[in-house]
């Protein structure tokens, strides 16, 4: 199943946003007891920097004793780190290469999980959220999702539903298949164990890798420190960024990652996230006389083609806009492949795109990188672009009062939760459409002057 933004350093782990909800009887009453667990079970020392313990954010990790910036606190064998190679080798055959590695790894939590107490695993298996307790947008429903349709989350989080319904289905065929029932594990805790590893497992070089203990740090976006695979030494550790009192929580970045892909995947919003985007899709207008002159010229030189162009209709490609720093400069944050397919898209005669190839094949290739000669076109192409930025704003103006309007009943704190969800993720890409709007203002009104 095919995730976003993961790298092969950074933590995909799940947590709350300052959320108290109750974990399972050993997380809570025998927290001093999992350490030791994962210890006897490596046959080596995983950490004697840090112990369990809560925090507003649930359950979280805290310095047992002073922690120097640079000293390593934690180190997590690959012998107890749990990947797809831990499926049993019946159904890893069966399996092969038809679903991911989350697909696989969702597996294993499920059949580890149907054994109970009997499974080597259980101290751990027992620990991970229950659905309940998660908030990952695939768990929202209908009235929910609404909260933040002006986003591209909404479509994405319908998008990655249908991704694990797809998976479900081709594992249930292959069991099927050779007669291996299936019917204890329906979509609903499929969904839940795709999730639980979409949001706790780590990249490595072997794919793939859920890390028990190191899975309890919570996310501080501009914290240095982050999960490292060494092949060498056959383990997974951690460095501090920073000093730590004893104490003191102890946290790490999962990756940087927006809130768009925070709510997606990991169930919880930053208030003001740094690493914020809004994701827009830009086309050529059907009515454009020059469409498919247009539309060709694009791929070739703007956008990647499509593997299966079945018509003219879909969109050209999907922009990420990041926060434009300052009114006055280059305007950074606002791709230069948008602005390009803004001044293409300015063009009104065949002429004038000739002209735009002629140009880049004299210069360094790249079409429409530079401002056109005519300034009243270039003027133009940058208008388009912020009627576009302006009609996003109204939008997400628009659900953002009416989140504020709206009363959540006192018992219905899971709505709560996701409702100042949505309103961080809408605030955050607002802040970046607004940025890139003044920038586009501020640059029309330059070229007047």
């Amino acid at each position: 199943m095919p995730f976003r933004a993961r790298t092969a350093t950074a933590s995909l782990r799940w947590s709350l946003h300052s959320l108290h909800l109750g974990f399972c009887s050993l997380a809570l009453s025998k927290p001093h007891q999992f350490l030791p667990w994962l210890e006897r079970k490596a046959a080596s020392a995983v950490s004697s920097s840090l112990f369990i313990g809560k925090s507003s954010y649930g359950r979280s990790l805290f310095a047992s004793k002073t922690i120097q910036t640079g000293d390593c606190i934690l180190k997590v064998p690959y012998r107890v780190q749990i990947t797809a190679d831990n499926l049993p080798p019946e159904i890893k055959s069966l399996i092969g290469e038809q679903v991911g590695d989350i697909a696989k790894l969702a597996i294993v939590i499920l059949t580890e999980k149907k054994l109970g107490q009997g499974s080597e695993w259980y101290p751990y298996i027992s620990c991970l959220p229950q659905l309940r307790e998660l908030h990952n947008t695939v768990f929202w429903n209908e009235s929910e999702l609404d909260m933040i349709r002006p986003s591209s989350v909404y479509q994405e989080t319908i998008d990655h539903r249908s991704q694990i319904e797809k998976d479900f289905l081709t594992i249930k065929r292959v069991f099927e298949s050779v007669h291996i029932s299936f019917e204890d594990f329906t979509f609903k805790d499929f969904m839940h164990a795709c999730t639980l590893v979409g949001s706790r497992a780590w990249g490595s070089t072997k794919g793939l890798a859920l890390i028990p203990f190191a899975d309890f740090l919570n996310h501080d976006g501009v914290s240095e420190a982050i999960v490292m695979s060494d092949d060498d030494k056959q383990c997974s550790e951690i460095i501090a960024d920073r000093d730590y009192a004893p104490d003191e929580q102890v946290l790490i970045r999962y990756g940087k990652f927006s809130n768009a892909t925070l709510v997606l995947d990991f169930g919880f919003t930053v208030p003001y996230n740094i690493y914020d985007q809004v994701k827009i899709q830009f086309d050529v207008p059907k009515h454009d006389p020059l469409h498919d002159m247009k539309l060709e010229l694009l791929h070739r030189n703007i956008v990647p083609h499509p593997k299966d162009m079945k018509d003219l209709t879909y969109p050209l490609n999907t922009f990420s806009i990041k926060e434009v720093k300052s009114d006055r400069g280059k305007g950074k944050g606002l791709p230069q492949s948008l602005r390009a397919l803004a001044r293409v898209l300015s063009c009104t005669t065949s002429q004038e795109l000739d002209d735009l190839v002629e140009e880049a094949a004299q210069n360094d290739g790249r079409l429409a990188r530079r401002p056109l000669k005519d300034i009243t076109k270039e003027i133009q192409a940058h208008l388009m672009l912020l009627s576009v930025f302006i009609q996003l704003i109204e939008e997400r103006n628009g659900t953002i009062t009416s989140l504020g309007s709206c009363h959540c009943p006192p018992f219905c704190e899971s709505l709560f939760v996701r409702r100042v969800m949505a309103q961080d993720l809408l605030f955050g890409e607002l802040r970046i459409l607004k940025s890139a709007s003044a920038w586009l203002e501020n640059y029309c009104f330059s070229l007047t002057c």
